[in-house]
């Protein structure tokens, strides 16, 4: 493996990290991270539940947490590593940061915004396009989700079965 594949995953093993956080609190497991100049200076986890608020999405947090760290809304310079492909109020609030690259573990056919529903990220006419990579630890990225969701469905089929 070459190095900058170990780079990758290894920046995208700290997002699942993340992810991991945001199950532990029976959210849907999404975690991001931002690196700058090779050193990570954001973390975020979903927590939409937890916050009732629907801004508290992982890549949201982490896009506030790297901003207030480099004292600019600008992240140019900045990667973000993703377990998820980002929704479409994600992929717009990464345009917006000036954010240069997305790593993404695995894609979202429902709601994705980085090229499964639509490509936000690299629209011609907007004055920034975000570089993508996909598939980083894909199935490691894509099993944390497809689990979470597996698990929530048999807990409903439980409760419906007790009532």
């Amino acid at each position: 493996m070459m190095e900058l594949d170990r780079i990758k995953e290894k920046y995208m093993r700290e997002a699942l990290k993340q992810a991991k956080k945001a199950e532990k609190i029976d959210e849907v497991p999404i975690g991001c991270v931002i690196v700058y100049e090779d050193k990570i200076i954001a973390r975020g986890y979903n927590r939409r539940n937890t916050d009732k608020n629907t801004l508290s999405h992982a890549e949201l947090i982490a896009i506030r947490k790297a901003s207030k760290k480099l004292g600019d809304w600008r992240l140019e310079g900045c990667e973000m590593y993703v377990t998820l492909e980002p929704c479409q109020m994600c992929s717009g609030a990464i345009v917006q940061s000036r954010i240069d690259k997305v790593y993404i573990g695995c894609m979202n056919s429902k709601a994705g915004c980085a090229g499964s529903v639509l490509n936000l990220l690299q629209v011609d006419k907007f004055n920034h396009q975000v570089e993508i990579e996909k598939g980083i630890l894909e199935d490691e990225c894509s099993a944390i989700i497809s689990e979470f969701f597996r698990n929530l469905r048999e807990s409903k089929k439980v409760k419906s079965k007790t009532n």
